[in-house]
């Protein structure tokens, strides 16, 4: 029975609406296990906006952050313009952050050799959910599997069944083995031979000293920050496929106790598969070889931070739709900090929080409405009518005019969200029954 259960939950997962690899970069490989469905939390939510509606400053914008933290030059910066490849159907392929509904199996679909598709990934799934559930495996990725086994399972996936691992035949090493066969098989590598040039030189950022020299220690933040930008400009399936696989590495270098199977080790065994090209030359290979491995180890270890956008980004994309101010960058978000605009708190080296002064704009907002009202509008009792409404949201500094009658001495009402929604429909209104447009730009932000 226990088994019986175990295999509709795999269904659920794969079958299901959501993967958990997209929820929350804290949780754990495998959901709550209480068959719940998990809840989706997605901060990134403007960006993923901004690069469906709006490709061209997307990239733009990703690609001049990429240039401030390593030096690209042309043909290597040019191949990071590349178009994302189409999907069969001749359409883009969807957002990163959408829901994982393609993990459920769609159509018979040859998987081994291919180009990566959705419904490959919808098969491959499967292998790296059981896999999640055996990271106790000693020796997990290095020890090779039943060659027979393999076959048998190959074919399976190949023809777009849904696989019973609960019935016992087969082995976590045949299906780590299977896994690995799978990304050598693919045309070329996960991580694409247009980045390659992009991820060396990451792997050689380093931090400075005192006297602004190169030391030999890496710059650990910078290259995180690089490699978010990077992963951007994957292929949608590449970079789908890249996070679920990255999660199960994390994960089973996290029970290395057990498996023996650390995040070096486990880097050595996919390096060759994600990250190495398919058409580079022995001598440039083994030039490069130490780097290539190191970066893949980088990956790994750091899985759960590089596919969030940076907080600049994510408040360059909020921005954008909110037609307000930009911030291009993460040196934008510093000095608006250091002016002291509206982002009044600095950013910080994990990123920036951003708020509004509430407060003081609604009263620089009162009083430059009651002004524009006083000195604009004729005098009439809809004028009259207009200040004494300002009057009970202001404070006393506000202005008034001096032919008015006072308004009611009774406490004054704060200045709640709804008052703030008066304020902006009395100032709407006073726009469409006067030729003069107030240049307040301020109110907008309401």
């Amino acid at each position: 029975m226990a088994a019986e259960k175990d295999t509709d939950a795999d269904k659920r997962d794969r079958r299901g609406t959501v993967c958990n690899v997209v929820i929350s970069q804290d949780s754990e490989m495998g959901g709550s296990g209480d068959g719940r469905l998990p809840i989706i939390f997605n901060p990134d939510f403007f960006v993923e906006k901004l690069r469906h509606e709006r490709p061209e400053a997307f990239t733009e914008l990703v690609l001049s952050n990429i240039t401030r933290l390593i030096d690209l030059p042309g043909a290597e910066f040019s191949q990071l313009l590349d178009e994302e490849p189409k999907t069969p159907n001749g359409t883009a392929a969807g957002g990163f952050f959408r829901s994982f509904n393609f993990l459920k199996r769609k159509d018979k679909v040859v998987v081994f050799g291919m180009p990566l598709t959705e419904e490959g990934i919808a098969q491959i799934y499967q292998l790296i959910v059981y896999l999640s559930k055996n990271l106790h495996v000693e020796g997990l990725f290095r020890v090779p599997g039943n060659s027979l086994r393999q076959q048998m399972l190959r074919e399976q996936l190949n023809s777009g069944a849904d696989i019973d691992f609960s019935s016992g035949d087969f082995h976590p090493n045949d299906v780590a083995t299977l896994l690995k066969s799978f990304l050598g098989e693919l045309p070329e590598p996960l991580l694409t031979q247009r980045h390659l040039h992009a991820h060396l030189k990451i792997t050689e950022l380093c931090l400075f000293d005192d006297q602004g020299n190169k030391t030999s220690l890496p710059d650990k933040e910078r290259q995180i920050e690089a490699l978010q930008l990077l992963l951007m400009l994957l292929p949608t399936a590449n970079r789908t496929l890249l996070k679920l696989l990255l999660d199960l590495l994390y994960h089973t270098a996290k029970q290395q106790d057990k498996n023996k199977m650390s995040a070096h080790n486990l880097a050595l065994m996919f390096a060759p598969h994600i990250i190495w090209p398919k058409n580079m030359n022995a001598s440039v290979l083994q030039e490069n070889l130490n780097k290539l491995n190191s970066g893949m180890t980088f990956l790994i270890k750091h899985s759960q931070k590089i596919f969030r956008a940076p907080a600049y980004l994510r408040e360059h994309a909020r921005l954008q739709f909110a037609n307000t101010k930009m911030i291009h960058s993460k040196d934008d978000l510093e000095l608006l900090s250091v002016k002291g605009s509206l982002f009044t708190s600095a950013c910080k080296r994990s990123g920036a929080r951003v708020r509004l002064d509430s407060d003081n704009h609604t009263e620089e907002a009162l009083r430059e409405l009651c002004r524009h009202v006083n000195d604009h509008m004729p005098n009439s009792a809809k004028k009259k009518k207009l200040i004494r409404q300002l009057g009970k949201q202001s404070s006393p500094g506000t202005p008034v005019s001096e032919n008015t009658t006072p308004t009611s001495k009774k406490h004054a009402r704060s200045r709640s969200f709804g008052g703030l929604i008066k304020v902006r429909s009395l100032y709407l209104r006073f726009n469409q029954t006067t030729s003069m447009t107030l240049t307040s730009d301020f109110l907008r932000s309401y």
